[in-house]
């Protein structure tokens, strides 16, 4: 069944332009295409698929679930975090702003498992990091080689798209022109442990695409990450700009490839009016009901990628089945105590929206959930002093934090869940701006 909608009000005032991490966005949007390339290529000859992915990935799972009686074909896969092993002892992050699970600012951020990179150093004549990649890792059979395990490791091959390749690349995503004297950072590639990952090749995924629509619907990440895809699929074919201020879209005339965003902030219905003891002008935030911005859209897309979590970091009152049950960083005192905080507040947000997407009969698509990617501040948020510009190498290292931990709740509504480390460790390539204000979720946008 379909969650009821609502009408939100016309255009969403005060949105803080936040920008993400390009190496980050870039791995997650590789993943992401991998899982696209599987799911829509089956329409395409087997030595196709094989030949942009020689090793079948068995931890995507089966995308496609049967069809239903009322011909319903949704499929969903999750990019979830999990440490290597299981659900082990991660350590705590603290959210924007604050602590994720409590709303009460709290600076803590512990590491784990800090160990150094194995990398294969740019000019190294005697081994690649293909050849390294096939001579330590098993020989994956077809079916049994799990991406989301593994290490970053340099890559002399260089970048896919450069500040100046990309005309979409805005000043403030500008890492080398706003003075970053390094480049090391664009050279920078994931390594799983028991396959090679095939370097992104734009042709074959606009084939695979061929005719369809990908939208990312979210904040600021899912902004960047389609730009992202967009620069890479620039570098071979150059779309035409169709969108509007509902949709921002991208056609790639060469195969009717639409790439395509819609603005998020929490993936339900939003809105300023007073509901019960939340008074007019803090926003409202209906978790029980689907954000009708994205879902008037949804019949049109092929393949929607979810996601959220960065803005339950900001003012805003909680709505559950027409009651105000809680906030964050707003709540009377007269009130009493909270029955929901910004974690939980999360997780029946993402809920909602999946199970709306996965629900609705027009909707015969892919959705992936792409989970909450951690900010990179040290010393304040992003408006109180904090700063990532010392971020130059990645971290190897895992860290937890409340909102992927409300991910795992949500296992149980999932027809496939897939697990993955890499976006959590990977903290370098933060500094788009040596001299602007800028926000370290996302910065090089520009490699």
């Amino acid at each position: 069944m379909s969650l009821p909608g609502r009408k939100a009000p016309a255009g969403v005032s005060g949105v803080r332009r936040w920008l993400v991490t390009i190496v980050v966005s870039v791995l997650a949007l590789v993943l992401t295409l991998v899982v696209i390339s599987l799911s829509v290529g089956s329409s395409l000859p087997r030595t196709s698929l094989q030949d942009y992915l020689p090793v079948i990935v068995s931890g995507l799972g089966k995308l496609s679930s049967t069809d239903g009686a009322g011909g319903n074909r949704n499929s969903t896969a999750v990019g979830e975090e999990l440490v290597q092993g299981g659900r082990e002892s991660l350590v705590e992050q603290n959210g924007l702003g604050g602590d994720v699970n409590s709303g009460q600012p709290s600076p803590v951020t512990e590491k784990i498992e800090s160990k150094e990179p194995d990398p294969v150093a740019p000019g190294d004549t005697t081994s690649t990091p293909d050849e390294d990649s096939s001579k330590d890792s098993p020989k994956a059979e077809q079916g049994t080689c799990d991406l989301y395990h593994g290490r970053w490791v340099l890559d002399s091959s260089g970048p896919l798209y450069t500040n100046n390749s990309c005309p979409i690349i805005t000043q403030m995503q500008n890492c080398q022109g706003n003075g970053r004297p390094d480049k090391e950072y664009e050279n920078w590639r994931w390594k799983p442990e028991q396959c090679i990952l095939p370097r992104f090749d734009a042709r074959k995924f606009l084939e695979l695409m061929r005719g369809k629509t990908l939208a990312f619907v979210g904040d600021s990440v899912a902004r960047n990450q389609m730009e992202s895809l967009v620069c890479l699929l620039w570098q071979v074919d150059v779309p035409q700009n169709r969108g509007n201020k509902r949709m921002h879209k991208w056609l790639f005339k060469s195969t009717s490839t639409t790439i395509a965003r819609v603005w998020s902030s929490w993936l339900v219905h939003r809105s300023t009016e007073a509901v019960g003891i939340a008074p007019k002008g803090i926003d409202k935030v209906f978790l029980d009901i689907p954000d009708e911005t994205f879902m008037d859209f949804l019949p049109r897309f092929d393949v929607i990628v979810l996601s959220s979590g960065h803005w339950f970091a900001k003012q805003s009152a909680y709505v559950l089945n027409g009651n105000v049950v809680g906030g964050q960083l707003w709540w009377p005192r007269q009130a009493g105590k909270m029955q929901m905080n910004n974690v939980d507040a999360f997780g029946v947000s993402v809920e909602t929206s999946l199970t709306s997407v996965v629900t609705d009969p027009n909707f015969t698509g892919l959705a992936i959930v792409r989970t909450w990617s951690p900010d990179h501040y040290e010393g304040g948020a992003w408006n109180t002093g904090g700063s990532c510009t010392g971020k130059v190498k990645p971290l190897d290292e895992v860290v937890r934090n409340g909102f992927t931990d409300a991910m795992y709740g949500l296992m149980g509504i999932l027809a496939h869940i897939e697990v993955q480390t890499q976006t959590r460790k990977h903290r370098e390539g933060q500094m788009a701006s040596l001299h602007l204000r800028i926000a370290c979720i996302g910065a090089c946008q520009g490699q």
